[in-house]
């Protein structure tokens, strides 16, 4: 006798439902192919055909981008932040452009680092999977990859690809998860939280890896927990240095390498920064880990610190937001 559904068993049952939601949860609203096969080839098209949903239980716009080279600017007006973008591999799906701080504008005057990204976020609530974000003008000028204005912004599997200034996490709560992130000065940098889980993160050249602007009262700026900090041959780059008095900056368990100098943290030649700043690490392993030389005013971190340092405690504010749970 043929088995049919209503003859499964109460598991087989569960099972068959959880992949029908698992399924539906992931088909795409829309396609972008660059070679044309999907119903855009622009990315920033895409985007801008997505519905106007701000609620947090309103349902995820999902625009799937097929491997391919997209050189253009991308902007997510607040009204349409309630979108995942998922690239086709991270590797072979890229979002580009080199626009820079030292281009002149309408005015005839430089447009400055805020009106560089390839890709400005204003939306909340968006979700970023597998897809290289890059700024490709080179060592010329700041030149911004993404600038995250948006809160509970998610991104997992991404590459973020710059030089000066890659990411401008400038206001809001963002997670980035399992992220390869590359630069030269200050290649993370602003006012934001930021959580970074299992990230890459690789020096360029001699500079700075993050500069947070941390506003003074904030309870926390950058947590980096479980990463890995390389560089190419020489380089030698600090774990931070305050762009403003209030920096927060802490690194948890990261393996890094010789490309971190022996002192660590940098103070921008501003020494009243040393009293304001919040500087830590907790169980660096690798031969730039050096608790004993780093400068002396770094912050110690308890175990019982250490521990609360979990992403829905770092991100969670007012809302709880958890950002497994976006």
């Amino acid at each position: 006798m043929t088995r049919t559904w209503l003859h499964l068993p109460a598991l087989a049952w569960a099972f068959l439902i959880a992949i029908s939601t698992l399924r539906a949860a992931s088909a795409p609203d829309v396609i972008v192919a660059a070679d044309g096969s999907g119903k855009y080839t622009s990315l920033q098209d895409a985007i801008s055909a997505a519905p106007m949903r701000t609620g947090r239980n309103d349902p995820r716009w999902v625009i799937f981008v097929k491997r391919g080279t997209y050189r253009e600017r991308i902007y997510v007006q607040r009204e349409r932040g309630n979108i995942l973008v998922r690239g086709e591999d991270a590797a072979t799906t890229i979002i580009t452009y080199d626009q820079h701080a030292n281009l002149p504008g309408p005015d005839g005057k430089p447009i400055a680092t805020y009106r560089t990204p390839t890709v400005h976020i204003d939306g909340d609530g968006m979700i970023w999977e597998n897809i290289t974000l890059a700024n490709s003008a080179g060592p010329v000028a700041q030149a911004l990859a993404v600038r995250a204005d948006g809160d509970r912004l998610v991104f997992r599997r991404c590459r973020f690809l710059g030089w000066q200034d890659t990411i401008l996490v400038n206001r809001g709560r963002h997670y980035f998860e399992d992220c390869y992130i590359e630069g030269h000065v200050d290649f993370i940098f602003g006012g934001a939280t930021a959580y970074f889980s299992r990230c890459h993160l690789h020096c360029l050249k001699d500079g700075y890896i993050t500069a947070a602007s941390t506003p003074d009262g904030t309870q926390h700026g950058y947590v980096f927990a479980d990463c890995r900090i390389t560089g190419a041959e020489g380089v030698k780059a600090y774990l931070g240095r305050p762009w403003r008095n209030f920096a927060r900056t802490i690194f948890l368990r990261t393996e890094m390498s010789s490309v971190i100098p022996p002192a660590g943290w940098d103070n921008w030649g501003k020494s009243d920064a040393e009293r304001t700043t919040f500087y830590a690490e907790f169980g660096s392993t690798g031969p730039g880990a050096n608790p004993a030389a780093r400068v002396p005013w770094t912050k110690p971190l308890s175990a019982a610190d250490v521990a609360a340092l979990t992403p829905q405690r770092v991100l969670g504010g007012a809302d709880r937001w958890d950002p497994a749970k976006p």
